[in-house]
């Protein structure tokens, strides 16, 4: 059973002049449960159009998803699932406390175990000291932790997160990363949109890039770093104990290494100059 399965999925709008604009075309995606999965892509390639249709806020024109094997929509489906979107917006009169033990309530969590929850939950994302607080007094970056905090809470099989590290600072999307990753070495699955590479290179399993609403490349970020290696930086010690740096195409890697080895040199390092995931985003989205 898959975490997420997406079978032909389709969305179309009525643009200007009543034309249709096809925001998603036939969309075909497997989840693997305990995968981290990017959805990668420009503004409006298609990514939030897909979460939406996922999380019941629109209605795909055509095909069908399902979440951990539950149709999307049904009830069974949304207590598997923990959703972050783009712009979370809450109740601001509500402290962050009080809105995680409304969102507990919801999903019928216990008494003890929600606040035990809302507490492990404050303190992982560092809200403990504003618990209290309005969250109309709020930054952005803090408005988006408790977005976070909401989406753990319930411990949910399936996290679908829209765009998780948009107004954090760096510390704060190291703390996301870290979380993700955590996530990950607990067997829970993670579909998250980003048009940030980075990001995508440094948590994730698998890539898909979108845009115009087509899926364009599908495929393993280990594959994709290992197929853009153009080439190697070599750093060697020469016999009269001068240091040397030299690039080294693939083809000739072996042959440079045992011209060095014959004139008794000693190698330093090897390290491989590859294209990195921005390259790969930017070449299958000219393309």
């Amino acid at each position: 059973m898959f975490a997420l399965d997406i079978q032909g999925m389709g969305k179309s709008f009525k643009g200007k002049k009543r034309q249709v604009v096809e925001a998603l075309q036939g969309l075909n995606l497997s989840i693997e449960q305990g995968e981290v999965f990017g959805f990668l892509g420009p503004n409006g390639a298609g990514k939030s159009t897909t979460i939406k249709c996922l999380m019941g806020l629109i209605k795909p024109t055509y095909g069908t998803a399902t979440i951990m094997g539950e149709p999307i929509g049904s009830v069974a489906s949304r207590m598997k699932v923990g959703f972050l979107p783009e712009n979370p917006a809450f109740y601001d009169y509500l402290s962050a406390e009080e809105y995680l033990l409304f969102v507990g309530g919801i999903f019928k969590m216990s008494t003890a175990l929600l606040a035990r929850r809302t507490e492990e939950m404050l303190k992982l994302l560092e809200l403990w000291d504003a618990r209290k607080r309005p969250m109309r007094g709020y930054s952005k970056g803090m408005v988006q932790r408790v977005g976070l905090a909401q989406v753990l809470l319930h411990d949910p099989d399936l996290y679908i997160l829209d765009e998780p590290m948009s107004g954090l600072d760096p510390l704060g999307r190291a703390l996301v990363k870290n979380i993700i990753i955590d996530l990950k070495k607990r067997g829970k699955s993670v579909f998250f949109s980003t048009h940030i590479t980075d990001d995508v290179e440094k948590v994730c399993d698998r890539v898909g890039v979108i845009n115009k609403g087509q899926l364009l490349a599908l495929d393993s970020v280990d594959h994709i770093l290992q197929q853009g290696i153009e080439g190697y930086v070599v750093n060697i010690t020469t016999v009269a104990g001068l240091r040397e740096e030299s690039f080294v195409t693939k083809s000739d890697l072996q042959i440079f290494i045992q011209r060095a080895i014959s004139n008794q040199c000693l190698i330093e390092k090897i390290q491989p100059r590859r294209k990195d995931m921005e390259a790969f985003f930017l070449e299958i989205v000219a393309r």
